[in-house]
């Protein structure tokens, strides 16, 4: 018996089961032959927040929010009780950090419709500023699987395309578990389920590591908390009604 290679055999398993990386993918990132999500029609709703809810958008200021570059006040717009993307102004993070959360936003894509594909009301949500769920106008708009709205950015495409026309106000429900680290590795991934529109999208997804365009995913230790990034990717994407629960740390 090849001990050395048995050893290594063993190390390679073990690093596996560790970071969940594997080289078995059966997709490239931003594959667009994959598969994409079925089309359907979400029912009308609206989400308002519980007593214990942070209240991280009031529809009147940023008091609760800082440029994501240099901590600087935020260039974006505010008008009709929502938060407008300033084309250039750069991404925005809440001052406050987060890990376990359930995380409510609501966001709408340009009315005017231009551009396809990525170039069509394009943003995103940053769980702890590393993990994204795409914001994309996916009415209509063919694109990669593992990049419409709905999607774990670059990982995991929605288990259905729940997207209302461009112009009307869609929802976010997201429960969101940290990744826990030990020793520089990680020991728990992150887990997110996602609702879009009242619609399960995501279902307790295990997240392969931080957002990266066309890389695989990967782990690097971080705090236990960080706050959360709305991105700036040069399009009027509106938010409005943004909120956060912060839950308990599982023990398991």
């Amino acid at each position: 018996m090849n001990v050395k290679l048995l050893s290594s055999g063993i190390f390679a398993a073990l690093l596996i089961a560790i970071t969940g990386c594997s080289n078995n993918h059966p997709w490239k990132v931003h594959d667009t032959n994959r598969p994409l999500p079925g089309v359907i029609s979400p029912a009308e709703q609206s989400a308002q927040p519980p007593s214990d809810a942070v209240i991280l958008f009031n529809g009147r200021d940023f008091s609760n929010w800082v440029s994501e570059k240099d901590g600087s006040d935020p260039k974006w717009a505010i008008e009709d009780g929502c938060m407008e993307v300033a084309k250039k102004a750069g991404s925005i993070r809440t001052k406050q950090a987060f890990g376990d959360c359930q995380l409510h936003v609501e966001w709408a894509s340009p009315a005017n419709v231009t551009g396809s594909s990525q170039d069509r009301g394009n943003s995103g949500v940053f769980l702890m500023s590393k993990y994204e769920v795409q914001v994309l106008d996916s009415y209509n708009n063919i694109t990669y699987a593992d990049g419409q709205a709905g999607a774990v950015y670059g990982q995991k495409p929605p288990l259905v395309n729940a997207c209302r026309p461009p112009g009307q106000w869609q929802s976010y429900d997201i429960i969101f578990h940290r990744p826990v680290f030990k020793f520089g590795w990680v020991v728990k991934p992150a887990t997110i389920t996602v609702l879009q529109n009242g619609v399960l999208v995501q279902d307790n997804f295990e997240i392969k590591g931080a957002t990266a365009w066309k890389k695989r995913a990967k782990y690097s230790p971080h705090a236990d908390k960080m706050p959360f990034v709305l991105q700036d990717h040069d399009h009027p994407v509106r938010y409005r009604n943004i909120w956060l629960r912060e839950l308990p740390e599982s023990k398991k």
